[in-house]
């Protein structure tokens, strides 16, 4: 390094530091968010610089002159070189979903500083790495499943524990996300058209750099965004035109629409919809987080939630019950550590990847800007009154239905908003009421919307910024159902393969339309329940959201370990053993809470009893309202007890069997069998890194293409 780097390294070092000590030591004085934003900011950029790099050149040993599955297996449907940006946009898209927008809004319950600890420290240490790590070794592996690795590298035992595991887990989130997608759109034409436009749009892009221009991502990338902004700005013209009734569709009516949509995402080439679709959602992603951290810069709000609330050490809070440990860490799961990200990265990813040494960038890196919208979610949900907040996120049964009953319940928990100050908040966004507006997105809309309307526009634009953050929330989380299904069917057929091998082949047109067909109506099936049953159906498994994928991240960081072991990595194992033994103790203590508490607001068969019991004595208890709920309740409780045993015993057999195995390895490396596939010399050229360094512009005017690799984007030919 030169004088000059280590200058600016240590100004950076020295900003993130700042912001850390202003966040921790701050106690009864106004601290502004832009504190959060400089820690977030500069521990990213430290951990990126150093951490990430130091992971991909020592522990990986990324090897530039090796080919990747998309260049060796370039079918141009699931296979397939794609752009370093283009793919960074696709990841970044398909792994950031709900989970960072919707988690650190509820978690705000505990105060700012636990989450904004887990998130930034959580990320470098935990997430950024399972994806850069999974993502490595499933490229070693043509690309191969989670799942499928398991079985082939863990063995048939605890593989087939993992499989079965993976999979039930990958449905559930699935349905979930869609969830948050059609709650977000019903009844929303601005919404719905905005986001049904980005399909034409994406087709044009994928063919325009495939046939038209090949290669020309700039270009494309311009016309693109453009179109973007376009379908915003029509969406509040068509909802206030005769149009309106077209694109203003009932739940039922999108459950339809999106079992359709994701089945053909997921059987269409990548290059046609998928990945320019994600790359497109990616820019209105970032554009947004990035306009509201500048937002932050300008306005400097101040935090007004406590850094720690009572709730974090009573359990008893409105918004979720459980003590700060462990179910902050549960409840902030993506953006953080996150199971689900391990299947993508072992998904469509590892098919598109141009070469082993992007995986920092996109596997580390993409992770670094989900952690940073969960901190900007956080922030959005930090600045607006804490009785505002309590008031939109507690249930109807504690708070009531108006706006007296929800003054009272709020100062009865310790903080204080008057009626007029709640029915003024629902007006300046033009919404009948903001009461009990519960799941995290509202809020963060709200959020947006104070940040926003203070530096563009004034308090008379908040509506505007407050519907544009609910559609920004759906688009942003509608990525990831279309990648997920598209990774859903690779596993699916992974699983089959075992079988009956043709399925092996993910490009085989019928088992990849069967495998679709399989997955998208399992996930549509239970939101469809959910959407025509309140109490039902997807309802049931919210509770095991946060759960789910934080085992789900057990299992990712215990396969990445036993292959590192396994590799000869052995001195290197405690990059993902050490997460790997802190996400072990955090989701099984969760899920033994769930399980075996007496609390009926935490333990499902606790819950189930209560109700039970009820019912015997003829007795209605909230959220239900007759007799028929009370027995959903008791059907849900019971189906959440039971998935809460079978996925913790499914993960226990994983872990085990992954034990036994690295044991097996370190005592004899001789008689270690590794599924990786031989090594084969890269013909492709292209940069590590968004910005190609001199070396490598070289390289690339040397093997015939531009300075920018202009030849080899796209069309996954540089010679």
């Amino acid at each position: 390094m030169t004088p000059g780097s280590i200058a600016v390294w240590a100004a950076v070092a020295l900003v993130g530091a700042a912001g850390w000590a202003v966040l921790a030591l701050s106690r009864g004085e106004e601290v502004s968010a832009a504190w959060m934003v400089a820690a977030a900011l500069g521990s990213y950029a430290i951990a990126y610089r150093f951490y990430s790099r130091f992971i991909a050149n020592r522990v990986l040993k990324a090897d530039k002159t090796r080919a990747t599955p998309a260049e060796r297996l370039d079918n141009g449907v699931d296979f397939h070189p794609t752009d370093r940006r283009v793919l960074l946009g696709h990841h970044f898209a398909a792994i950031a979903g709900a989970g960072p927008l919707v988690g650190p809004v509820l978690a705000a319950q505990m105060g700012y500083l636990p989450g904004t600890i887990w998130i930034i420290v959580g990320v470098i240490f935990a997430g950024a790495v399972q994806d850069m790590v999974t993502l490595f070794f499933s490229m070693r592996r043509d690309g191969k499943s989670l799942g499928q690795m398991a079985r082939e590298e863990i063995g048939p035992f605890g593989g087939a524990a993992a499989l079965i595991a993976i999979f039930a887990i990958m449905i559930i989130l699935l349905a979930v996300l869609a969830l948050v997608v059609v709650n977000a759109l019903a009844h929303s034409p601005w919404g719905t058209f905005s986001i049904a436009m980005t399909i034409p749009i994406a087709f044009f892009m994928g063919f325009y750099l495939r046939v038209l221009r090949p290669g020309r991502v700039t270009e494309v990338s311009v016309i693109g965004v453009a179109l973007l902004l376009l379908a915003i700005i029509s969406g509040s013209w068509v909802a206030e035109s005769s149009w309106a009734e077209t694109f203003t569709l009932q739940p039922g009516t999108l459950v339809i629409w999106l079992v359709v949509y994701g089945f053909f995402a997921s059987v269409l080439p990548v290059w046609m919809l998928l990945a320019p679709r994600d790359y497109l959602s990616t820019f209105m992603k970032i554009g947004t987080i990035v306009l509201l951290a500048l937002g932050v810069a300008f306005a400097l709000p101040t935090l007004k939630m406590p850094a720690v609330t009572e709730f974090a050490s009573s359990g008893a809070g409105p918004v979720f019950a459980g003590s700060l440990f462990p179910f902050v860490f549960i409840t902030i799961a993506c953006g953080a550590l996150s199971g689900f990200h391990a299947l993508v990265s072992s998904g469509t990813t590892p098919k598109m990847i141009q070469k082993e040494t992007q995986v920092r960038m996109i596997g580390y890196g993409s992770m670094l800007m989900e952690s940073f919208v969960a901190i900007m979610a956080l922030v959005a949900a930090s600045i607006i009154d804490p009785g505002l907040y309590f008031a939109m996120n507690s249930p109807a049964g504690l708070i009531g239905d108006s706006v007296q009953s929800a003054s009272e319940a709020v100062a009865n928990l310790g903080y204080t908003i008057s009626p007029s100050d709640l029915a003024a908040a629902a007006a300046a966004v033009e919404e009948d009421s903001l009461l009990s507006r519960t799941g995290g997105a509202p809020t963060l809309a709200v959020g947006m919307a104070e940040i926003f309307s203070s530096v563009f526009g004034g308090a008379g634009m908040k509506a505007f910024w407050y519907h544009f953050a609910i559609m920004f929330e759906a688009l942003f989380i509608l990525t990831t159902v279309d990648a997920g299904t598209r990774v859903g069917r690779f596993m699916l057929q992974d699983m089959l393969g075992n079988v009956y091998k043709p399925f092996r082949d993910v490009s085989w047109k019928p088992g990849a339309w069967i495998a679709s067909a399989v997955v998208v109506g399992l996930w549509g099936y239970f939101l469809w329940v959910g959407v025509h049953d309140p109490l039902g159906g997807i309802y049931q498994l919210f509770p095991l959201f946060g759960i789910a994928n934080q085992l789900l991240a057990a299992v990712a960081l215990a396969v990445a370990t036993t292959l590192l072991i396994k590799s000869g990595r052995l001195k290197w194992a405690w990059v993902t053993g050490i997460p790997l033994a802190w996400d072990v103790v955090v989701t099984f203590t969760a899920s033994w809470q769930k399980i075996f508490s007496g609390d009926p607001k935490i333990g499902f068969f606790t819950q189930r009893s209560v109700y039970q019991e009820a019912i015997e004595d003829g007795k209605v208890l909230p959220p239900a309202k007759d007799m028929g709920d009370m027995h959903t309740v008791v059907t849900n409780a019971t189906v959440d007890g039971v998935l809460s045993v079978l996925f913790l015993l499914l993960v226990v057999v994983v872990l085990v069997d992954a034990g036994r195995v690295c044991v097996k390895a370190i005592r004899n490396p001789a008689q270690t069998k590794l599924e990786e596939v031989p090594y084969v010399e890269s013909k492709l050229v292209a940069p590590a890194a968004l910005w190609p360094t001199k070396e490598e512009k070289a390289e690339l005017v040397a093997a015939g293409a531009g300075a920018d690799g202009k030849e080899s984007t796209g069309t996954g030919s540089s010679s």
